[in-house]
């Protein structure tokens, strides 16, 4: 799986509108606390907007904050917002692809792939990023040192 820079940025500034509560946040604030450029993360707030996940308000007292409770954002909400669908393959759902012959269980292994990135990321939520306490089975993932190695490519 490949998250996009804007994906990134995403998890990140909502990450910190998380932590604010109900209080408007300006997105040079944010930007400032994530080091994201601040034209970049300006559209991405905006996505945001339109998906329903963050509200604004204009003016002096204006700023960003979460639509709905931290507890209630999953990470895939905001993958999905920015990027569209989990996987696709060729620009295609999974269940839309189909192979011949030996290649045919393809299509099975990419709906296992999604239906994995879905057991986690639909799981954690704004909440948990925010207060650093992950669900356990997150937890249990990450401490399999095999999970910190990169495959070498040759």
């Amino acid at each position: 799986m490949r998250l996009s820079a804007r994906v990134d940025y995403a998890l990140r500034a909502a990450a910190e509108l998380a932590v604010a509560g109900s209080k408007p946040v300006t997105a040079v604030q944010l930007a400032e606390a994530q080091q994201i450029p601040p034209k970049f993360l300006e559209n991405i707030l905006g996505q945001l907007r339109r998906s329903g996940l963050v509200r604004s308000q204009r003016g002096p007292e204006g700023g960003y904050w979460l639509a709905r409770p931290a507890d209630r954002i999953a990470l895939a909400d905001l993958i999905r917002a920015i990027d569209g669908p989990l996987l696709g393959v060729r620009g295609e759902r999974p269940e839309h692809v189909g192979y011949e012959g030996p290649a045919a269980s393809l299509q099975d292994v990419w709906i296992a792939l999604r239906a994995s990135e879905r057991a986690i990321l639909e799981q954690v939520t704004l909440a948990h990023i925010a207060s650093g306490e992950l669900p356990e089975q997150v937890r249990k993932l990450t401490e399999d040192p095999a999970a910190w190695e990169s495959p070498t490519l040759i």
